[in-house]
């Protein structure tokens, strides 16, 4: 139900700019992303999968429950990280992509500008962000916090310490 709120509201929000700034919609391509000239559909997906998982391997470091519990100002700081993520996944990936990193972002402006070059690779921004975020998830989930587990159980029963 959440994806197709998203979706409606990504159509929503590019008709509205569609109606109220007509000039500019049209001279951005109605803000719908393709694939740059001059790149592969292989170069667009790996893109679009290397910026998602930076963007959810940073929210999930920094929103973490063991990151809010060791470091009290994490929920002042989160954002900035996560922003700071955002924007250089975009200088990274507009030339390539337009930046997708979110499917409803680039479905709501092809659903309104309609056009085949918006319809094209559409799958790119769908299946990119998808596999990015599975494989942030797999890593964080699996080797991070199965390492750090390891580290910790490791260091519980050292006599040593």
């Amino acid at each position: 139900m959440y994806m197709v709120a998203q979706c409606l509201g990504a159509i929503c929000g590019c008709g509205l700019v569609k109606t109220f700034q007509k000039s500019y919609y049209t001279r951005y391509g109605g803000g719908a992303n393709e694939l740059a000239d001059g790149y592969s559909t292989g170069a667009g997906l790996g893109a679009e999968i290397i910026g998602t998982f930076v963007l959810v391997y940073t929210v999930f470091s920094a929103t973490g429950p063991k990151r809010k519990a060791r470091d009290p100002h994490v929920p002042v700081l989160a954002p900035l990280s996560i922003g700071f993520a955002v924007f250089m996944v975009h200088l990274a990936t507009i030339p390539v992509t337009g930046t997708g990193i979110n499917p409803d972002r680039s479905f709501g402006p092809a659903v309104i500008y309609n056009k085949d070059k918006a319809w094209d690779d559409q799958w790119i921004f769908w299946v990119g962000p998808f596999i990015g975020a599975a494989i942030a998830a797999f890593y964080h989930q699996f080797i991070l916090r199965a390492s750090a587990a390891k580290a910790l159980g490791s260091r519980r029963s050292s006599p040593n310490i």
